[in-house]
């Protein structure tokens, strides 16, 4: 299951006086949402169409299944575009090392603006997914994917830094949990979309499925052209004049506010401390200082971004993309006479309604304890699970048993793994 972006958390002055927020600002929060909601959505819609009669036929030549491998290509060459936008345009940026190390933005966002790199993405990924609508045969739908994965992977490494720049100190913690809830809307949307569609008899069934990415990809890049750039790549520019309009215009002050001289203050401030923590010698020297210092010291760069991969890898490793990327056709196989598609939905909805219980807990009980209770959480359902599947193959109430904690184990995974991992690797 897709994560959230990177986040930057700018250190700035605990004492200092901030703008009263405004509704500005909080449709800013709002609109990050679609940013997850577009990511959400594209992942989501693979696991439907691959589970429908008319797809199977078209893409699988006339057979009534398509190949196991055929099915693995076309779900992760999206991840392999992903990976290749989110990587190949990556640096290393720095918001006060004492606080927090996390590889974010772009080359491209650093020279050209975090808002044009977004917009960029989404007409990349329209691209993608004209090709994958217009695909009659398996290559073209690879290659849809696999461009519309470049455009993901622009927009998932950089919305999440445009809203943490331009939003409030205030809400910037809501927007990190915004966008990652309403990723799991976006797979919910999906299967919603797929459950309309699975009985059409013709290619709509899956063109629809694959159009709709289009409304969000349009939503999110017309949306941007209407906001301004970040103050802080202003600040990055030298482009101080522009910085301080562009604040103003966001927090609703005027340019001669002390609200706006201070924050603004605040921004060159810790850009100027960015400069000097961190070695500017080269590409790939920037790079070196994620493996700086020692892993037994808790402040270390190499500590911290062990610390944050690891947990992002084991929140990979939890298995539940099978869920979200295959659960349809999984559902289809155990033939217990109930519509694999609804099954599908039904765990969707589970995840979307278990994620926001986690905005709570994490308060009540912190990060750590909830990471390793849903850990054990995940790990029983599995092996009752495989338990139910091994012993008692066949058995319709053992597949049942199968059915119910597999949503149980969807629970377990959306109240801690989902949220609580990228916020344990920002604050490590």
């Amino acid at each position: 299951m897709p994560g959230a972006g990177a986040v930057i958390i700018q250190n700035g002055n605990a004492d200092r006086v901030e703008a009263p927020v405004t509704l500005k600002a909080y449709l800013m929060c709002a609109f990050a949402a679609f940013g997850g909601i577009f990511f959400g959505y594209d992942s989501g819609y693979i696991n439907g169409i691959m589970g429908m009669e008319y797809f199977i036929q078209e893409f699988g030549n006339g057979t009534t299944t398509i190949a196991s491998s055929t099915k693995s290509l076309i779900v992760s060459i999206l991840s392999i575009g992903t990976f290749l936008g989110a990587c190949e345009y990556s640096r290393i940026t720095q918001e006060a090392l004492t606080d927090l190390l996390v590889v974010v933005a772009g080359d491209l966002a650093d020279s050209v603006g975090r808002r044009t790199t977004i917009m960029l993405g989404c007409a990349i990924f329209c691209v993608g997914a004209a090709l994958q609508c217009s695909s009659t045969v398996v290559k073209m739908l690879v290659g849809g994917r696999f461009v519309a994965g470049l455009g993901v992977g622009f927009v998932s490494a950089i919305i999440i830094l445009y809203m943490s720049e331009v939003a409030p100190r205030k809400v910037r913690g809501a927007i990190v949990s915004a966008y990652q809830f309403c990723i799991t809307i976006g797979i919910m949307l999906a299967n919603v979309v797929t459950y309309g569609t699975q009985n059409y008899t013709n290619s709509a069934s899956y063109r629809i499925p694959v159009g709709i990415q289009f409304v969000w990809a349009l939503i999110l890049g017309i949306g941007l052209f209407l906001l301004p750039e970040t103050p802080r790549y202003h600040v990055h520019r030298g482009e101080l004049e522009k910085a301080t309009h562009v604040l103003s215009r966001l927090r609703g002050q005027p340019e001669t506010s002390n609200y706006i001289t201070e924050e603004l203050a605040e921004i060159v401030a810790n850009h100027d401390y960015e400069m000097q923590a961190v070695p500017h010698t080269g590409y790939f020297s920037s790079w070196a200082n994620c493996f700086r210092g020692s892993i037994r010291k808790p402040n270390s760069n190499l500590r911290r971004t062990i610390l944050g991969t690891s947990l992002q890898m084991m929140q990979q490793f939890t298995g539940v993309n099978f869920i979200f990327y295959y659960s349809t056709s999984f559902f289809q196989l155990l033939n217990l006479g109930i519509d694999a598609f609804l099954l599908s939905l039904i765990t969707t909805l589970i995840n979307v309604c278990s994620t926001p219980i986690s905005f709570w807990t994490v308060e009540r009980f912190g990060r750590r304890p909830l990471l390793i209770w849903g850990a054990l959480g995940m790990v029983i359902c599995q092996y009752i699970v495989a338990i139910a599947s091994t012993v008692a193959e066949g058995n319709k109430t053992a597949l049942k048993v199968e059915i119910a904690f597999v949503c149980v184990y969807i629970f377990f995974f959306a109240s801690t793994w989902y949220v609580l991992d990228g916020q344990q690797s920002c604050t490590s």
